[in-house]
């Protein structure tokens, strides 16, 4: 493969609306010595692109300026000390930042092969998601078969993403989505029961399931009053996001008396090697249900790389159903 001085990219003129974010070119990265340099085939748009591009989540010293975590391509470049790689793999990766062009320099440890019988382009929505809900809900913790799991927003890249891991190792799972059509859809991945939650409150529904003894949540707001109601005791409750706003309310008493765990989660600043560890788990306990088809990918809408304003317009919208992705 002949490498190019300077590659295509999508740049943020300055903080704000989809409109920011603009074709350009910059020079071609440079892998460092526990680094692969992938040729991007596609590259998967997440919240904390959103959240960054409105100039809120500013990437970690060290990182790409560019947006974009997670991509799948094909290996062209390697760092000095790298050995588990060959140029040519075909891999899907978990970057911190650098996806939204034509090559990004990737942390080797932090890449995963494309499953056998998935297509580059879906490859690329499994990173971010796949990283999240397994470093929150099960990695480190003990999620014995049929627990209680309610994860919210069921028709998102993370939350079909649970809602999925999460009925493929047992679990009883609950979610909540936007509308009767998004319920079905959820409860084709796996959900036992979807909850229209324009219609539905989640919170009698979970008790008389026994409660939830698991909760991912990426809405806050008064979400957060209600999973406490919601949760059995002993559970655990994890926030990823705030859709609804992150200064709140709360009486402590009820999360005193259940004994909950209320816990907040980012991924991108986590340790190297907590990743590493992360991906570790991942290729051996969730990529064979992958390739076993006990858990699909879910791309919703494919844009080209240029398009990206559009992407984040309908991301933003919240019409899709699991992941959105861009390709060069």
């Amino acid at each position: 493969m002949t490498l190019p001085a300077e590659m295509r990219v999508v740049a943020m003129t300055e903080p704000g609306g989809p409109d920011v974010l603009v074709p350009a070119t910059a020079p071609l990265p440079e892998p460092r010595s526990h680094e692969v340099l992938i040729r991007v085939e596609a590259a998967g748009v997440n919240g904390p692109d959103l959240v960054q591009r409105r100039g809120h989540y500013p990437p970690p010293k060290g990182a790409s300026e560019l947006l974009g975590l997670e991509v799948s391509g094909v290996v062209a470049a390697l760092g000095d000390d790298v050995t588990q790689w060959q140029k040519g793999d075909r891999i899907t990766a978990l970057t911190n930042g650098g996806g939204y062009a034509e090559f990004v320099a990737v942390d080797a440890s932090h890449c995963l092969p494309v499953p056998k019988g998935i297509d580059g382009v879906d490859a690329a929505g499994l990173p971010e998601a796949f990283f999240t809900v397994w470093s929150n809900v099960f990695f480190g913790h003990d999620t014995p078969e049929g627990s209680v799991f309610l994860v919210h927003g069921g028709a998102g890249g993370i939350g079909s993403t649970a809602i999925q891991i999460g009925a493929a190792l047992g679990l009883r799972v609950f979610t909540t989505a936007d509308g009767p059509d998004a319920c079905t859809w959820c409860e084709s991945l796996g959900a036992e029961r979807a909850i229209n939650f324009r219609e539905e409150d989640f919170v009698p529904i979970l008790r008389e399931a026994g409660g939830a003894n698991i909760i991912l949540d990426i809405i806050g707001g008064d979400y957060i009053a209600r999973n406490i109601k919601a949760a059995h005791a002993d559970a655990r409750l994890i926030q990823l996001a705030f859709n609804l706003g992150s200064k709140v309310e709360i009486d402590l008493m009820p999360l005193m008396l259940k004994r909950l765990n209320l816990t907040g989660s980012t991924l991108r600043s986590r340790p190297d090697a907590f990743k590493s560890a992360v991906a570790s788990e991942l290729r051996s306990v969730v990529w064979p249900l992958i390739e076993h088809g006990a858990i699909r990918p879910t791309t919703h809408q494919v844009f080209p790389l240029e398009q990206a304003a559009a992407a984040h317009a309908m991301m933003e919208s919240g019409s899709q159903r699991g992941k959105i992705i861009l390709k060069p």
